[in-house]
């Protein structure tokens, strides 16, 4: 069924791209900088919006076309903001209180910050001035007239299916290629149609039946950090790769420093679905938190609440260099991560397209 375009192909006519290669975003280790790095080398830099407000997203994408002539990707997340749910936040908090008591902070003087938002109109003002190449979204697509505007102003749209069922959903509603997100992908999950997560399944398994149920392009993204790694994802029909573990160590992230040091260590690479977090199922390391609250955990609020309470322990325990409390995502596969620069890597990974 599929009508798939070659690798070169679909980098040249889909991204403007010189490389099929897909740098994800990634919230909270990147901005500008990394993207910038990324596009240079021929690959598609990405900035994840859903933690920026209007201002800031602004004054990023203005980094941005400084930084590059080259074709970028603006990501945001597509869900809809669920009510407060006071009782389940007392629930939560209660659950932190022993954290609390261990910090000293007193959770009454907890308040709620930006968070992660979905794409808006508002953010479509800012984005609209600078009509990035790509955008790209988590958690299905934005609303019908929102999605009108991003193809009207000539963005080309991509977003993250975790099964058959959502990657033809995707493609029904106007996807213009669609980024299939194995087991193995770290952060978030990007499911929509289901909270089952016995539905999900690994690239190897996920990529062949996405690519053979689709007529528009398909992306690999999950467990891909290496030339090997794309090869076997292009041997199984993907038109182009997306990889973020493999650029959480570049010179041009802001990974936190306990972030970073997890990430270098042998040991450490034990990764977990865990809703503690943000609520919403993502893949992290397994820090104190995950082993003694459990990685998912009914009490959490549903995403993107649960973060709030955690917020100052989180500062706390990064203070005192300690990843305790942080979200540390990553893919289950990280090994031979390099602290090099991104433009390096880029030039690296490009060898698996000769």
């Amino acid at each position: 069924m599929t009508t798939a375009l070659a690798p070169a192909d679909f980098a040249a006519q889909v991204l403007g791209t010189r490389l099929p290669l897909i740098q994800a975003p990634l919230a909270g280790a990147q901005l500008a900088k990394l993207a910038v790095a990324v596009s240079n080398a021929g690959g598609l830099g990405s900035l994840p919006a859903a933690q920026l407000t209007p201002d800031v997203l602004q004054r990023e994408l203005q980094l941005l076309s400084a930084g590059t002539q080259q074709p970028y990707n603006v990501n945001f997340f597509a869900h809809v903001p669920p009510l407060p749910d006071p009782a389940r936040e007392a629930r939560w908090r209660e659950r932190l209180a022993p954290y609390y008591n261990e910090f000293g902070v007193d959770p009454s003087t907890i308040t709620g910050g930006f968070g992660r938002q979905p794409f808006s109109h508002e953010m479509a003002d800012v984005v609209e001035a600078f009509k990035p190449a790509i955008i790209s979204f988590h958690f299905g697509l934005p609303a019908p007239d929102l999605l009108a505007r991003v193809k009207g102003w000539g963005s080309r749209v991509l977003s993250s299916a975790t099964t058959v069922e959502e990657a033809v959903w995707l493609e029904a509603h106007g996807a213009d290629a669609v980024i299939a997100q194995g087991w193995e992908a770290g952060g978030h999950r990007g499911h929509f149609l289901s909270t089952d997560l016995t539905r999900q399944t690994g690239l190897l398994a996920l990529l062949p039946q996405v690519v053979k149920a689709l007529r528009i392009p398909v992306i690999a993204a999950g467990g891909i950090v290496d030339a090997a790694s794309i090869r076997a994802a292009l041997t199984l029909g993907a038109s182009a790769v997306q990889l973020g573990t493999a650029f959480l160590l570049c010179n041009e992230s802001i990974t936190s420093a306990p972030h970073r040091q997890v990430l270098r260590q042998p040991d450490g690479h034990h990764t977990a679905l865990t809703n503690l977090m943000t609520g919403r199922p993502a893949r992290g390391i397994v820090n104190r938190l995950m082993r003694e609250v459990g990685p998912i955990n009914e009490l959490a609020p549903a995403f993107p609440l649960a973060g709030n309470a955690l917020a100052p322990l989180r500062a706390k325990a990064e203070a005192e260099g300690s990843g305790d409390f942080s979200p540390l995502w990553a893919g289950q596969n990280f090994s031979g991560l390099k602290e090099v620069g991104a433009a390096e890597l880029v030039q690296e990974l490009a060898q698996a397209f000769d």
